[in-house]
């Protein structure tokens, strides 16, 4: 079909306007890349001085509905308002959260997003509980970003509220102490709030058609949130926190990230990968 979008991978002709995806940007979550995996060259095991800078314009990325909470708490359905107010196309809010914003959960964010496009149905922000607003990523978490697939441009710091957190469908945090700040600060979150690792151990259980067999993409995001939650406490999770590497090491901001995308790798498999893909349950 001329004039039709095509993939960026083969080049060939997609629907421009499947159902549920009328608004969705050039890149949804229907041609989603997949995160490297974390021992994949490039990925942070040379030199440390060779990625690319990132601008350093202001902004936080999140332009329009572009993958950015539009205003805290703008949809009543939903446990973190994310169907939508009247007239409003369902949404799916994912929120990372860390103590300064510039390390771990803008590594998790930006990795997401890499992944799942500019799909308006799924948005991504981070925060940090601590957080001074409008920094930059630290840089060496920008280099292991870059490394890793994702684009630090536009990032700037935010600190968490308990709107954001109202807002969130899914609170996704650094360690066990995030996740109980996050609680305290919205407590209806208690039952969406998990660490970024104990959630990837949890989605690793998860059946692929459990997810998969949803063509919605905020059907799917809810029905992963389902199956891990139904999860908690039958699958041990030995190493739940992810270390801050702020102030550290290269190489702790190395395995940060390492630890971050190897624990959303199955979840954003399972999000983005029909059961017919994916056959062996995102091992």
């Amino acid at each position: 079909m001329e004039g039709a979008p095509r993939t960026a991978e083969t080049g060939q002709s997609i629907d421009p306007t499947p159902a549920g995806h009328e608004n969705c940007g050039r890149r949804c979550w229907r041609e989603a890349r997949t995160l490297p995996a974390p021992d994949d060259p490039g990925n942070g095991t040379g030199d440390p001085g060779a990625p690319g800078k990132a601008p350093d314009g202001p902004g936080d990325g999140l332009r329009g509905s572009e993958n950015g909470l539009d205003s805290p708490g703008d949809g009543a359905g939903g446990p973190g308002g994310g169907s939508g107010g009247p007239g409003e196309e369902p949404r799916f809010r994912i929120l990372y959260v860390c103590t300064g914003n510039l390390c771990r959960s803008p590594l998790a964010e930006r990795l997401t997003r890499s992944v799942l496009g500019p799909c308006p149905a799924l948005q991504v922000i981070s925060a940090g509980t601590r957080a001074e607003p409008g920094r930059q990523m630290a840089e060496r978490a920008r280099r292991v970003l870059v490394r890793l697939g994702g684009d630090p441009g536009g990032f700037v710091s935010r600190r968490l509220t308990p709107d954001l957190l109202a807002a969130a469908d899914l609170v996704l945090t650094a360690t066990t102490e995030h996740r109980a700040e996050s609680v305290a600060g919205h407590l209806p979150a208690v039952t969406r709030a998990f660490t970024i690792a104990e959630f990837g151990a949890l989605a690793r259980a998860v059946p692929a058609d459990a997810v998969g067999r949803h063509e919605d993409p905020v059907r799917r995001a809810r029905a992963l949130v389902a199956e891990v939650r139904a999860l908690r406490g039958l699958v041990q999770v030995d190493r739940p926190d992810i270390p801050d590497p702020y102030g550290r090491s290269w190489f702790a901001h190395r395995a940060a990230g390492r630890r971050i995308a190897g624990s959303l790798a199955v979840p954003l498999r399972l999000l983005t990968r029909s059961p017919a893909s994916c056959p062996c349950a995102c091992p």
